[in-house]
């Protein structure tokens, strides 16, 4: 077992020394960490320019787990786990929040906005999903493009995207049962005296997200089974929807449809872009696809392409139900049918969300446990997380951290404190993504010129820097336009300028993203500009949660990746010393 030879026993999974979870060198003693800590500014330029590579993470650090993740899911499966991730809190309950605060009927169109983003995402996440099958995602995979640094800090926000989006549809899941019950949305939570959104305790959300954490923790191949039956329900019950929906439609509700003008439509499609969040835990699970080149491609792009459709549909017919003004903010889909006399439905639609939002928990749990197996590899946090029980063939370490902190999280606070701090994490991670992918398809190490480098680099800090003037001038200017005329050509020049003067270095050997750099480049705008239609409060905890990262990685993480990559690098050059050994050795 683990990466040393057969001779050696097999080690308990369930250990709690200091050597599991401490077990570089900068930790061994308060001598030695000291020394760590007067060597910050050396480690951090190390670390800052260090990258992975391919064969690094797909095989070395796998070994970090100890035992191999079993192989278990097809196409099919990935598909159905695409259903059950994405389907859930953010279609059931985000839409009638935004509709009624800040799009009106036109939530349609932010659905279409934030679909069109989500699915630049999914082509640069399939392509890198199918070139390097692991469970780390997208840590790993800006690992290699971006570096250890830039991995970092997706990492932590990664575990925020993943601890705080569990919290959030957890809460969502007792605002839907106690809809089913017939009762009042908060009448089953804990009132206490304290913050306002902090205020209304909730016990059941914690003890939903125990059950699903222990059917993901127990086996990957009986959770894929569990998934497939509940999303199955799910789908009947989303055709109910829109179909019932569409036949109680008034056209009339559709007046006015932009009440709150173009910028509330951008609003809200920043917010619902949570909805479509819960394809990136498909691309983790490709360490245990049988065959990621063909499974992975047709079980992302095609879930993702129907789940789409289906919201536009939904987002509609709610629209169309209801007056914009009417529609309840807690359990729109329910109300909505209650008023036009199918009171009815409401149950069987608090039915099918909470088995949608039971599949979202329960597919979380599996990806996101992955993520935090590869950032544990990668020793990033402490590499206990990172092992895979002998038996089940899951990481159980790592799902209890998820669930512990998510459970923590979900106790307090109000779904709408959690959302916006959601949205902007999720945007950023796959803002990065598409920035990789640039990476890989233009910069290979050793291979491509300085002059290829620097141009790379500066036609990328144009469509960054672009983006993100065009997001502050709508923020600033909604219905101004003169800007555009400034920011839009310099995105555009900037990805002409990549796309005539920048050879591509690598071509994808089975799948990869479609008009490249044109996608990869409208996938950072359009998220940088999603990011810059959230509200002032969303960035202000993201930047508290962001200043929190960077103290843990000054004072444990830059120490921890820095040990374990010398450590690598010093296990590299002893095989190659014995290898050359053995040749000089003959036979």
């Amino acid at each position: 077992m683990g990466e040393v030879g057969d001779n050696v026993q097999p080690r308990s999974y369930w250990r709690w020394k200091k050597q599991d979870f401490f077990p570089e060198e900068s930790f061994q003693n308060w001598g030695t960490y000291g020394f760590a800590l007067s060597q910050t500014r050396h480690r951090f330029k190390d670390r800052l320019i260090s990258r992975s590579n391919d064969a690094e993470e797909i095989g070395e650090l796998r070994k970090q787990s100890e035992n191999d993740m079993k192989r278990c899911l097809t196409w099919w499966d990935l598909t159905w786990f695409g259903f059950g991730s994405v389907i859930g809190a953010g279609i059931f309950v985000l839409t009638g929040q935004e509709a009624h605060d800040h799009a009106g009927p036109a939530i349609v169109l932010s659905y279409v906005a934030s679909g069109v983003s989500a699915m630049l995402s999914v082509f640069c996440y399939t392509e890198f999903a199918v070139e390097i099958p692991v469970a780390g995602g997208s840590f790993a995979y800006l690992r290699i493009e971006l570096g250890d640094f830039v991995a970092f800090i997706t990492a932590g926000n990664i575990l925020l995207e993943s601890v705080v989006g569990t919290a959030a549809v957890a809460r969502g899941w007792t605002s839907y049962f106690t809809t089913l019950l017939n009762r009042q949305p908060d009448s089953l939570r804990i009132h206490t005296s304290l913050t306002d959104g902090y205020n209304l305790l909730d016990p059941i959300a914690v003890a939903v997200l125990a059950i699903t954490a222990t059917i993901a923790m127990i086996s990957t191949r009986k959770t894929s089974y569990f998934n497939w039956i509940a999303s199955a329900i799910n789908t009947v019950v989303i055709v109910f929807v829109i179909i019932a929906g569409f036949a109680h439609a008034k056209t009339s509700n559709l007046t006015p449809f932009l009440p709150y003008g173009a910028k509330g439509i951008f609003q809200a499609a920043a917010i619902v872009y949570f909805a479509y969040g819960g394809f990136d835990n498909i691309a983790t699970m490709a360490e245990e696809t049988k065959d990621p080149a063909r499974d992975i491609p047709l079980g992302l792009l095609g879930s993702m392409s129907i789940i789409t459709v289906i919201y536009c549909l939904m987002a509609l017919a709610l629209a169309m139900m209801q007056k914009y003004t009417d529609i309840d903010r807690n359990a729109a889909y329910s109300v909505a049918f209650q008023s036009v006399g199918m009171k009815w439905a409401k149950y069987l639609v608090a039915l099918g969300a909470l088995k949608g939002m039971t599949t979202v928990l329960l597919v979380g749990a599996l990806g996101q446990s992955r993520y935090i197996t590869h950032i544990a590899r990668a020793h990033m946090i402490p590499p206990w997380f990172a092992l895979v029980h002998p038996k089940t063939g899951t990481p159980i370490n790592a799902t209890l951290l998820i669930t512990i902190l998510a459970a923590c999280i979900a106790l307090f606070s109000k779904l709408d404190v959690l959302a916006g701090l959601l949205s902007v994490s999720t945007l950023f991670i796959f803002m990065m993504m598409a920035v990789a992918l640039l990476v890989r398809r233009y910069y290979v190490k050793e291979i491509t010129s300085k002059v290829n480098l620097i141009k790379l680099v500066i036609f990328l800090l144009m469509i960054i820097a672009s983006s993100m003037a065009t997001a502050a001038y709508w923020g600033l200017m909604p219905n101004g336009w003169v800007g555009y005329t400034i920011t839009v050509p310099i995105w555009f020049l900037g990805t002409v300028g990549i796309s005539l003067f920048v050879p591509q270095q690598r071509t994808p050997k089975v799948w990869g993203v479609p008009l490249v750099p044109w996608f990869p480049s409208l996938s950072i705008a359009t998220n940088i500009f999603l990011m810059g239609s959230l509200g002032s409060k969303s960035f202000i905890r993201f930047g508290i949660c962001s200043i929190v990262m960077l103290l843990y990685y000054v004072f444990f993480g830059l120490h921890a990746t820095y040990d374990m990559a010398h450590q690598q690098d010093k296990l590299k050059s002893m095989k190659v010393d014995d290898d050359n050994i053995k040749q000089n050795a003959g036979p």
